[in-house]
């Protein structure tokens, strides 16, 4: 099939986290959104989400031009299941896979949520590890990357380089537990926005315009650090 398409129909899948959610969009709008916060759910409910969402917008699954996971850091077993769901559609209907790292879904939420548009700001999304271990990154005001992802310990001092700077957008499902820490800073700003699947358009759509297509037989999830099923006392994925 062409990928010549000005406004393709993507399916965007998100279960990096405790939030299970499907989402359908054609062009720059959502159609259909399918969600649950309801952790450990993926496994039970990815499948339905995507029958509802497509029958919400009236459509076959064959209709969907592409297929948008998001890859992660997060939750090894939601990876897992996203990933492997994803791999699924595109080999059985031969369209292709796009993949989006978590945290940049994540940041982009927080920006079209907060009103700061005018000012001179970060954005850092947090996704939550154990005890005050986040995985995050950071974005300028342009949303373009200027940090590695990475695992970080926040801990007094952390981001005070910044804060100082200049606003700092705190987001994601970690920055809860790294609240009041970071309050004491003025320039500490906290989005709650919801990790949901619906925010991945933006990126999604700039790499199928540019045709950045994983190759969906060899792509694997984004887990950042190595899963330890067996020692739970080990900093690592939940």
């Amino acid at each position: 099939m062409t990928m010549d398409i000005l406004n393709p129909i993507l399916l965007h899948i998100e279960t990096a986290t405790e939030v299970c959610s499907v989402a359908l969009s054609e062009g720059e709008k959502v159609i259909a959104l399918c969600e649950t916060d309801d952790g450990n759910s993926h496994s039970k409910n990815l499948l339905p989400f995507i029958d509802t969402a497509l029958q919400k917008a009236g459509r076959r699954l064959q209709d969907v031009n592409g297929v948008v996971v998001s890859i992660g850091p997060g939750s090894y077993t939601g990876l897992r299941i996203g990933v492997s769901t994803a791999k699924s559609i595109a080999y059985a209907l031969e369209i292709p896979v796009i993949t989006v790292n978590t945290l940049d879904s994540i940041a982009w939420g927080a920006y079209n949520d907060c009103q700061l548009q005018d000012e001179d700001f970060s954005v850092v999304p947090m996704i939550d590890a154990r005890r005050m271990e986040v995985f995050t990154t950071r974005f300028d005001k342009s949303m373009d990357r200027v940090e590695e992802v990475a695992a970080l310990i926040v801990e007094d001092g952390a981001f005070a380089d910044i804060l100082t700077a200049h606003k700092v957008v705190f987001c994601g499902n970690g920055m809860p537990k790294c609240k009041e820490l970071l309050s004491r800073y003025e320039n500490a700003c906290f989005v709650d926005t919801t990790i949901s699947a619906k925010n991945m358009l933006p990126v999604a759509l700039k790499k199928w315009q540019s045709k950045d297509f994983a190759d969906v037989a060899y792509f694997e999830p984004f887990y950042l650090k190595e899963y330890v099923a067996a020692k739970p006392n080990v900093k690592g994925l939940r």
